[in-house]
């Protein structure tokens, strides 16, 4: 493809001027990782394996698209479970996603809107791009396909210009029911491989339909800590529960080119910042659980762009879930914030407090129950 001659876009003025300086050096550990999973690649090359892509729903403006997704090479599906992944569930699941082998720097055609892009990976295989695009709002599909393999279809949710309202959520202990040690929080989500051994906060999935019902065409940001290896068990174990749609924003394990692993509060606070750049008329509902960091941090963006914030949501863990969490990190004062701030124990319940300061309608026939 030729080089365009025409001058940059403001999404991409912004996207070069926020992107961090190359260093000069990178951690060992980092540089080890990628020689390991560069020798992984070259035996499963050599054993016939081809890499795929797996998408994830994303996100985009009047004229940009947000697209995700990671290249792997995926250990061979026995014969007798192939008939039973279809669509999104063919993505990698449970602890096949972390048998598979990230294919770093991996060239991915990318088709929206019937163009096509190249794009590259980054080291650990993942596609985290902005493109150029002009979409209706609403739900739009996207393909990505590697070194001429089957396309793979995803969808980008794309916001309208006049939306002026937003959902963020947290996943583990907010719309999932973790009720598990925090070092074993990781292991779980991502080796069990079936979501039906998972269960859903209670009224959760219906505090996010009344969000979408009394806002049209907002949208739904799953912020998380987790790997994207979960993302296709994540996405199934959403529509099993009747949670609405929404774009995924997960992280990658591992070492970063300056630390040993990635920070998952560093993750949050960035795609808060990064939302409120890309939407500057939109204003988020937030929504956390006070076991792990939402709280605090939601608090600090809340006092920084209080003009992006609708409202904060923190689910009250009970006592055995806070015990098993390591205990709750509560900010208690949260007068710096100025925008409204409530806490409940399930969805019902945030979704009466959320009622009562006028977010959502009051609906005397809803009922916030379990999902």
């Amino acid at each position: 493809m030729a080089a365009p001659t025409a001058p940059p876009t403001a999404w991409e003025t912004e996207a070069m001027s926020t992107e961090p300086a190359p260093r000069a050096k990178v951690l060992w550990i980092a540089r080890l990782e990628y020689r390991f999973h560069t020798w992984r690649e070259r035996r499963a090359r050599a054993r016939g394996l081809t890499p795929r892509v797996s998408a994830y729903p994303g996100y985009g403006g009047e004229d940009w698209v947000r697209v995700l997704g990671r290249v792997l090479i995926v250990p061979p599906v026995r014969a007798r479970r192939r008939g039973r992944q279809r669509g999104e569930d063919a993505g990698v699941r449970g602890w096949r996603s972390f048998a598979a082998v990230p294919v770093g720097y991996a060239r991915v055609t990318v088709t929206v809107d019937g163009v096509t892009h190249e794009v590259v990976a980054d080291r650990g295989g993942v596609i985290d791009t902005v493109l150029p695009a002009r979409l209706q709002p609403g739900w739009q599909p996207l393909s990505m396909s590697v070194e001429g393999s089957a396309s793979f279809e995803t969808r980008v949710f794309v916001v309208g210009a006049d939306v002026r309202f937003g959902v963020v959520s947290d996943v583990d202990d907010t719309v999932m029911v973790t009720a598990l040690p925090r070092p074993l929080v990781a292991a779980w989500n991502s080796f069990v491989l079936n979501e039906h051994a998972r269960q859903p906060v209670p009224g959760m999935a219906v505090l996010l339909e009344r969000l979408l019902r009394d806002h049209p065409g907002s949208p739904v940001i799953y912020l998380s800590t987790g790997a994207w290896n979960v993302a296709p068990t994540l996405q199934r174990f959403l529509r099993r529960h009747l949670f609405p749609p929404g774009a995924l924003l997960l992280t990658d394990w591992g070492p970063t080119h300056d630390r040993w692993f990635r920070s998952g509060r560093a993750h949050k606070e960035e795609n808060l910042r990064r939302l409120a750049r890309e939407f500057p008329t939109v204003k988020w509902m937030l929504i956390g659980d006070d076991g792990q960091h939402d709280d605090a941090l939601y608090t600090a963006f809340a006092s920084e762009k209080p003009d992006h914030v609708a409202a904060v949501a923190i689910r009250r863990l009970s006592s055995a879930e806070a015990v098993l969490a390591g205990g709750r990190t509560a900010v208690d004062d949260h007068s710096a914030a100025e925008v409204p701030w409530l806490t409940g124990d399930d969805g019902a319940a945030l979704l009466d407090r959320l009622a009562e300061i006028g977010v959502v309608d009051r609906d005397p026939d809803a009922v916030g129950g379990p999902a």
